[in-house]
């Protein structure tokens, strides 16, 4: 059993990639929400970083016997196995076909491509930008 607080997160995520890669069950020890410890043995598919920076394991948790998300930081302790995998991993079925682009309006193709990107859907220049001004330059 390998402690978290003992090693860098360098040395855990390198030893939970070896897993992913030999396909390896893991057992894990880790923190959940209300501050209570769980103990689940894992099968990894993904690491995953946050937009916080923070890195998830994305695994197959033998106990529910679904994918679960599980975060490094809460991990405190876990143990790689010479387990092969047994469960299945679902099929992602989260797609949606994006409706067809409007090829005969400039301006509908415009807000079409804006609305894309989930980020910049909601922008508009809040002055006119003048050519002539040199100030935005990059």
């Amino acid at each position: 059993m390998r402690h978290t607080k003992n090693q860098t997160a360098r040395q855990t995520l390198t030893d939970l990639y070896r897993a992913i890669d030999r396909q390896h069950a893991v057992t894990i020890t880790y923190v959940n929400a209300d501050g209570t410890e769980t103990v689940r043995t894992v099968e990894g598919h993904e690491l995953r970083t946050t937009t916080d920076g923070d890195f998830t394991l994305v695994a197959m948790c033998r106990y529910r016997r679904d994918e679960r998300n599980f975060r490094i930081s809460k991990i405190t302790a876990y143990t790689i196995h010479r387990i092969g995998y047994v469960l299945e991993r679902p099929a992602p079925t989260t797609y949606e076909r994006p409706a067809p682009a409007p090829a005969d309006d400039v301006q509908a193709l415009f807000f079409y491509e804006l609305a894309r990107d989930k980020d910049d859907a909601d922008y508009r220049p809040r002055v006119r930008l003048a050519a002539a001004d040199t100030a935005l330059a990059a």
